[in-house]
This record gives structure tokens, sequence and C-alpha cells, in this order.
């Protein structure tokens, strides 16, 4: 219980202390140390013409700007702030003038961790990320292990990072629900909502080839298929083409394309 009031009193100073200091923060501009990381790391941001990373480059210094980043147990270097500010971006990158208003604080924590965010011990760790309510609104906790293997290059269809960033733009109509409503236009609605609940059958059938942990519960259903939309578009085309189509709308982007 110690160990739990200390990560709380943690998150409550860095909230406080980002609120009080939030004006006086200069602005974030990526040198060319980190824009060179970003090419050695980040797969989406290589795939895109010289404009476009111009504007990912962009986003990735408004996200930089207005959410705290912070090791716990470690320190964060420029390679692990790239990768969460990237799992932020890559879903969002369509979308002009938006920006996160659900998020203030990431947390990295060294490798799993438990219900009660604890990271060290043998057993009972295997929280990869999570997005928190309650007292833990606006904070989310990433696996640094988890995180940097969403971006290697065995990562199959899994990111991590983007899937907990999936579960914020889900939660943005007021329910983590997995019909992300203020993505989708009003018509394709409930065509995704019958797509969705025909995939998760389909999985506890053991006739699907995307993460059973897709079918848990209908969030948890959107943010794996969204790991999969991102990080495998022409195998997620392929095999689901109704599900990437739905997708692609949601997120006004063709992964599959480039």
């Amino acid at each position: 219980m110690l160990y739990i009031a200390i990560i709380t009193a943690i998150i409550i100073s860095y909230t406080l202390f980002q609120r009080k200091h939030k004006r006086a923060l200069t602005q974030v501009i990526l040198t060319d140390a980190q824009k060179k990381l970003l090419a050695q790391h980040i797969d989406f941001y290589n795939n895109l013409n010289d404009t476009d990373k111009l504007y990912f480059e962009d986003k990735i210094e408004q996200f930089m700007d207005a959410v705290h980043i912070e090791g716990v147990g470690l320190e964060v270097n420029d390679v692990e702030r790239l990768m969460v500010a990237s799992s932020a971006v890559i879903p969002i990158f369509a979308f002009k003038d938006w920006n996160y208003r659900n998020i203030t604080n990431v947390l990295l924590y060294p490798d799993t961790f438990d219900e009660q965010y604890q990271f060290e011990g043998d057993s009972g760790r295997s929280i990869m990320g999570m997005v928190g309510s309650g007292y833990m609104n606006g904070q989310m906790i990433l696996s640094r292990k988890a995180l940097e293997k969403g971006f290697s290059k065995n990562s199959g269809a899994e990111n991590t990072g983007i899937h907990e960033f999936a579960h914020l733009l889900d939660k943005v109509d007021g329910a983590t629900d997995g019909i992300p409503e203020q993505l989708l236009p009003h018509e394709f609605i409930k065509p995704w909502i019958r797509m969705m609940h025909q995939e998760i059958r389909k999985i506890e059938e053991g006739k699907s080839d995307i993460n059973p942990y897709a079918a848990t519960n209908e969030a948890e259903f959107f943010a794996v298929v969204s790991e999969y939309f991102f990080e495998k578009p022409d195998k997620l085309q392929a095999r689901h083409p109704e599900l990437y189509e739905l997708l692609s709308k949601a997120f006004g982007q063709d992964p599959a394309a480039n």
C-alpha cells in the first residue's frame, strides 16, 4: 500500500507541476538528431513523403509540448519519448486539428506491471499498458519493453503504444466501448457494430487470425484491430477487407496503399 501511495503522489505531483508551469514551457522543436531517430525507429514516418514528414514532426512537437512523458524506475531517453509521441500521432495523423484532451501524462515503466501498478516481483505482472480512470484519469502507463517491441522489426501486428492511444480515441465520446463514434461517419456505426460482433465470434471459435485478446470486450477489439491496421495493413486488407475498409474510414488513412 505504501508503494501505491508513493506512485499516486508522484502522479499528482506531475499533474500539478504541468498545470503550474505549462505556460512557462518552451516550445519543443525537434533536433536533427531526433529526426534521425524517427527515421531509424518509426516505419510509419519513413513511408511518408517529404511534406508529410514535416507535418508528422510538427504533430510530434505538439504532443510533446502538451503531454508530460516521465519514467518510473528508469530514465526516459529521446528514442522512448519519440516512440510514445509517435504512438499518439499515428492514429490521428489524418486529423489536422486534433489534440488529445483526455491525457496529461504518460508514465513509462521498465516492464509489465500489475493492477496495483507495481512492476517488481516475479508474478502477477501481465499488463503492458493502460489508460487510467478515476483518480488516474488523464494518465497513461506504458511498459518500456512493450513500447520498444511495438516499433521493432519483429512486432508482428502488435503495438502497445498504438493500442493504448486507440483506447483514448474510443474514450473521446464519453464511453470506452469499442465504437469510435467521433471517428466514423454516422452511417457506418451500425455496420461497424455488426462486423465487430461477427469478428469477435470468429475469434472465440478459433476461426480468425486476430489476436484472441480482441475478444475480451468491444473496447479491446477496437484497440487490437487498430494495432493490426497500422502494423500489418496489407495483411489486414487481404484477410479482413470489410474491417480494413471501416478502419480506413475511421482513421482517414489507407496505409496499405503506401
